[in-house]
């Protein structure tokens, strides 16, 4: 799919959070996002975005204002970050500075925006928060299946792909293992089968998506 293509099925299908604590603002950003096809859902705060249980969402963006009463829009991208969200952000702020941008930059956020911003440049900002929340989905889901073709080996396959990986040939194998080459080579093939991999690179990425999952978990 092409990025112009995935950049359209995200703001079809992905949801965009608003957390500001001003109602004007939510408004006003609620009918921005609905006019330009998103579908958008706004909060008044951070602990109350919290509450809605976010993560339940296959794929969405967050627009937040840096500062709020309680918890601050800082605080609130520390609190997704520890809870391990897959939540592309942007900031919006009436009060921004440079160091401020680059530091939220550095933590993952996508944009900052200062008030008033360009409806454009927000829809655009939007747009890019959602596609990466797309392809994150999509990593995610490959590595899960990952995983499960991973899971289908034996105890001897599992061994035998760990030495692959690990850049081992045929007969280094063997002798690591203790058997015969030809057994090796049907292990291999087994693997090879399991994993729906036609080519060595096929089967080295497999593994490490695998590996990328069970890290995840």
């Amino acid at each position: 799919m092409s990025a112009a293509a995935l950049r359209e099925d995200a703001a079809l299908e992905g949801l965009v959070h608003v957390v500001d604590d001003d109602e004007a603002v939510r408004d006003s950003l609620r009918w921005l996002l609905e006019a330009n096809g998103f579908r958008a859902r706004v909060h008044d705060s951070a602990e109350a975005f919290l509450a809605s249980e976010p993560q339940r969402e296959p794929f969405a963006c967050l627009i937040l204002d840096v500062r709020m009463p309680g918890m601050s829009g800082l605080e609130l991208h520390e609190e997704i970050l520890r809870r391990g969200l897959a939540l592309p952000l942007l900031f919006i702020t009436g009060h921004g500075d440079v160091p401020m941008a680059v530091a939220s930059m550095k933590r993952g956020a996508v944009d900052f925006l200062e008030k008033p911003f360009n409806d454009a440049h927000l829809c655009a900002a939007v747009r890019r928060c959602l596609a990466r929340s797309a392809a994150a989905q999509r990593d995610g889901d490959a590595q899960r299946q990952a995983r499960e073709r991973v899971e289908r080996l034996t105890q001897r396959e599992s061994q035998v792909l760990g030495l692959i990986v690990a850049g081992r040939l045929n007969k280094q194998i063997a002798d690591d293992l203790g058997i015969s080459i030809k057994t090796v080579e049907a292990h291999r093939a087994n693997i090879m089968d399991k994993l729906e991999a036609r080519t060595m690179a096929e089967l080295m990425k497999t593994a490490l998506q695998a590996t990328e999952a069970t890290a995840g978990r």
